[in-house]
């Protein structure tokens, strides 16, 4: 008799089962406190950290039992938890970085020149056009953009005082929350520094940054591989990276670079997917024309070797750059070429990252290790 496979179990079944457990007096679960932390799954064996206010609470014995018996009997008895929750006191637990930002998305190339951070800027607005809360951090320190593509080069972040602490607010545009190091250096000064710099850049803009609630933030980071995309994985765990590419094969050669680095071991961070960019020209006032002129599905035969979802494919239309450089992205008007190319993406984008977060562990940030 061919024996029934049993429903894969991943971290939102747990989380799911958790729901069930009320700390006591309390009319809320472990999960809405936020108790509930570093879930892992691995096959049937699952393992899990309960945050106490106090490390001599006298409820963490009954809460514990509480919650394994919710997981054996809402998930199933063959899951391996006896054991396998810890209790820690919250003094005990490093305070996340982010704690509002519930996806938090590397937007990389392989090499510069591909529209990567105009991918970036109409991703992030076709994002915020579905209702999402969406924030969008330049981490190209040494070619910074965002100002420019948002028409926001005059303005001026203004620092604000949160929980006793002095924070940068970011600027509001088009439903986007961004900072970008363009708005603390003159616009016509080269960004002259050393690595440890740049990446101590990024940091501020990231812990610093007054982000609250966020479904989505997103990162402009720079071509290539760099201390700037360590920094990132080290200072956050990202939850995903999205590849953007043209269609040659010079651009293609260096996707494989990028995606390696993303899913290297260490570091171990999903790719979301890729993004064609400069897939064909069309005339705006020919839109079925398509003109192959950087070769073609060169991105979409990549997709498809190296296993990963093709995102979508943007073409080259004149309001996409006119758009860059006015500052009002392409992506506003939905019932564009352009506008209705990035809502596709941006559909694309939120059906991968539910997909990974119902199928893969949260992402952890990278330990720096020192001999």
């Amino acid at each position: 008799m061919t024996e029934i496979p049993r429903k894969l179990i991943v971290p939102k079944n747990i989380t799911d089962a958790l729901r069930n457990v009320n700390f006591p007096g309390s009319n809320q679960d472990v999960v809405s406190l936020d108790m509930a932390q570093e879930i892992r799954v691995a096959g049937k064996k699952v393992t899990l950290s309960l945050v106490f206010q106090r490390s001599d609470d006298p409820n963490m014995a009954s809460v514990i039992a509480a919650c394994e018996e919710a997981i054996l009997n809402h998930v199933g008895p063959e899951v391996e938890i006896k054991g396998n929750i810890t209790a820690k006191a919250i003094h005990q637990m490093e305070r996340p970085i982010l704690p509002g930002v519930k996806n938090l998305i590397a937007v990389a190339s392989g090499k510069g020149g591909v529209g990567k951070s105009t991918v970036s800027v109409n991703l992030a607005v076709a994002l915020a056009k579905t209702g999402a809360k969406v924030g969008l951090i330049d981490a190209d320190i040494f070619g910074p953009s965002l100002p420019k593509m948002f028409g926001a080069e005059d303005i001026k972040p203004a620092g604000v005082r949160v929980d006793g602490k002095e924070r940068i607010q970011p600027i509001s545009k088009f439903g986007v929350n961004f900072l970008s190091i363009g708005f603390f250096v003159a616009t016509e000064d080269a960004v002259v520094w050393r690595g440890p710099m740049a990446s101590n850049a990024l940091k501020q803009l990231i812990t610093d940054g007054n982000w609250g609630k966020l479904d989505y933030l997103l990162f402009d980071l720079p071509p290539g591989t760099s201390d700037i995309h360590l920094t990132l994985v080290q200072t956050v765990p990202v939850t995903g990276a999205i590849i953007v590419t043209t269609p040659q094969d010079v651009a293609l050669a260096d996707v494989i670079r990028g995606v390696n680095m993303f899913k290297g071991k260490g570091v171990d961070v999903p790719v979301l997917g890729l993004v064609e960019n400069m897939a064909w020209f069309t005339p705006e006032e020919l839109p079925e024309n398509k003109y192959y002129i950087f070769g073609k599905d060169g991105g979409v035969k990549m997709a498809e070797n190296l296993g990963i979802p093709l995102l979508g494919q943007v073409p080259i239309v004149q309001s996409i750059r006119e758009g860059g450089d006015s500052g009002n992205p392409a992506a506003l008007d939905e019932n564009s070429v352009i506008g209705k190319v990035f809502t596709e993406i941006a559909a694309n984008v939120i059906r991968e990252v539910s997909n990974r977060n119902e199928s893969m562990d949260p992402t952890v940030k990278v330990k720096v290790s020192r001999k």
